[in-house]
């Protein structure tokens, strides 16, 4: 992984995600509607970075804002660099959604360059993303984790999953999805705490525009095929 992307600004991002995605699903349970992947009544979420992500009118839009700045403090300690300290500032979070009972939770994150002053390239995205994920162990208990790179269009992308729970509570299980890609402008992560089938098919299914580049789902149903059960 280049320095210029240093692992304390990856690891931010999932720290971002663990505090997005457990204060969401902490919040009072709203009604469970069906989700469908129908285009019809999705919500759609466009970013001046470059994309776009939809979401089926099931998803609630959670409009809060937990303290980053405390956590990128925190990170902060560990940084020894300016780049890395400019990564730690630098990282957005451009949406949160949640549904059901126990609640799914979608982020994601993002890393925009012109803030960060460095431009990334795909050769760094696989150690970019999982440096993403790095300490995700110490919020939760996982198993069968598995990942692959596939691509939309011109676009790379890096995708991981695992089975787990948040640590010292053993219900309910979440499937954890993150899959994250490099753009003209940033570098954006995509992440899902799923609780449920329908939920995962929600995430993968949402429909994304990638600098222009519309694709009718984020997970094309054939990355995981030929990976282990």
């Amino acid at each position: 992984m280049s320095a210029r992307f240093a692992p304390l600004s990856s690891q931010l991002i999932f720290a971002i995600f663990v505090l997005f995605a457990v204060s969401a699903a902490a919040q009072s349970a709203g009604p469970d509607p069906a989700i469908s992947s129908a285009a019809p009544g999705s919500q759609v979420h466009s970013s001046g970075l470059g994309f776009s992500y939809s979401l089926p009118s099931g998803w609630e839009m959670v409009d809060h804002k937990p303290p980053i700045p405390g956590v990128q403090k925190q990170v902060a300690k560990d940084a020894t660099t300016d780049a890395e300290r400019r990564g730690i500032n630098c990282i957005q979070v451009a949406l949160t959604a949640r549904r059901g009972n126990p609640a799914s939770v979608v982020v994601i994150v993002a890393l925009p360059f012109d803030c960060f002053g460095a431009q990334m390239t795909d050769k760094e995205l696989p150690g970019f993303a999982q440096g993403a994920l790095n300490g995700i162990d110490s919020s939760f208990d996982l198993s069968g984790t598995v990942s692959s790179t596939y691509a939309l269009g011109k676009h790379n992308l890096w995708i991981e999953r695992s089975e787990g729970s948040l640590k010292n509570h053993a219900v309910p299980q979440y499937t954890i999805e993150t899959v994250c890609s490099v753009l003209k402008r940033a570098a954006v992560c995509w992440m899902a705490m799923a609780a449920d089938k329908d939920a995962l098919a929600a995430f993968e299914g949402g429909a994304v525009t990638l600098d222009g580049d519309a694709q009718p789902a984020l997970v094309p149903a054939a990355v995981f095929e030929k990976m282990p059960s």
